[in-house]
């Protein structure tokens, strides 16, 4: 049997994903094994004291702590789990998540400040606490978000993305559950883009090639492109598809492929066109340009999508101000026959 770290459920040997939420399952036996390490009330590097477990993955456990030597400040302190801590994979994937995120100091990116390990072997990242509601749990709560709001989410995920593409990484992974939406000071709702343990370098050397090529397997199946799906080299344009459809979601509550299986999901991603938006919601009301605009995001071949998420997060807040003279128009024409 087979168990997903994250929500508990259970499935046979041949399976490879959870079919709630995408986490990568393992082994019930080594899952059972892979409880949280006995943190609480400890502290890190003289500095990082913990106070309480907050979150759990498919390959860590996330605590809250308090910086001690820093003026009491929150920060999040991401442990790779014992079981898998003899792991020469998931270990490089930790460390690579740090060496990226120690680079991407970013409004709308949740970076990483910290590298450690405890005297038990434990490697740990510490990054600040984002204190908000992830993205997946605010829609599922809604139902579906206001498009107002879904163009300034949009336009904060697109940034923290770009910051990320102008260093040559490409987070492959990025979907609901791993964004927090977050309420500034002034009221006004940010976006943070999290976890970007499984980005990956597009000039990448030989031996994070290797730890990469089973990329196929690696992220979150339902908001895999189609690239991703093949195994194929990828590029910022995956990480625009991934936000397409993360855009989507938040729009109508629900993805623009079907399927009965995870299988099936994929292979309607690789053949079918998107379901429009409005035969999801036949209630919801928005302007033309924003199906044409989600479209062209969720196009198969790469080469027929916006360059970059900022051009995407353009593209739609033109689009959902009705302005129908958006750079888009012209190549969505071209493409769709109008």
């Amino acid at each position: 049997m087979t168990r997903c770290p994250t929500c508990g459920s259970t499935y046979s040997d041949d399976a490879k994903f959870c079919t709630r939420d995408g986490t990568q399952l393992v082994a019930a036996d080594r899952a059972a094994a892979s409880s949280a390490p006995s943190l609480v009330g400890a502290t890190l590097d003289g500095r990082f004291r913990i106070e309480q477990k907050v979150g759990e993955g498919g390959m860590s456990f996330v605590y809250l702590a308090t910086d001690e030597a820093g003026g009491g400040g929150r920060y999040a302190v991401k442990v790779l789990s014992a079981s898998l801590s003899h792991d020469a994979n998931a270990m490089a994937r930790l460390r690579r998540e740090a060496s990226f995120g120690m680079r991407l100091e970013h409004p709308n990116v949740c970076h990483i400040i910290h590298l450690g390990e405890t005297d038990d072997g434990l490697v740990y990242v510490v990054m600040p606490f984002v204190d908000g509601e992830v993205l997946a749990d605010r829609t599922n709560r809604l139902g579906h978000l206001p498009l107002a709001e879904v163009v300034g989410l949009v336009r904060d995920i697109a940034a923290g993305l770009s910051a990320a593409h102008a260093l040559e990484i490409v987070h492959r992974d990025l979907k609901p559950e791993n964004v927090i939406v977050r309420t500034l000071p002034t009221g006004q709702l940010q976006a943070v883009v999290m976890d970007f343990g499984l980005a990956k370098e597009r000039a990448a050397g030989v031996e994070l090639q290797k730890l990469t090529a089973t990329g196929i397997i690696l992220g979150t199946p339902e908001f895999m492109s189609p690239e991703q799906l093949r195994g194929r080299p990828l590029d910022a344009r995956s990480d625009v598809y991934a936000l397409g459809l993360v855009t989507y979601e938040m729009l109508t509550g629900a993805l623009p492929f079907e399927g009965r299986t995870q299988q099936e999901m994929m292979i309607a991603r690789l053949r079918d066109e998107p379901i429009p938006l409005r035969k999801v919601r036949p209630q919801l009301t928005l302007p033309e340009g924003v199906e044409r605009v989600l479209q062209r995001a969720l196009q198969r071949n790469p080469d027929d999508r916006f360059a970059s998420a900022v051009e995407f997060a353009d593209a739609f807040a033109a689009a959902a101000n009705g302005n129908g003279s958006s750079p888009a128009d012209g190549l969505l024409g071209k493409l769709f026959g109008r």
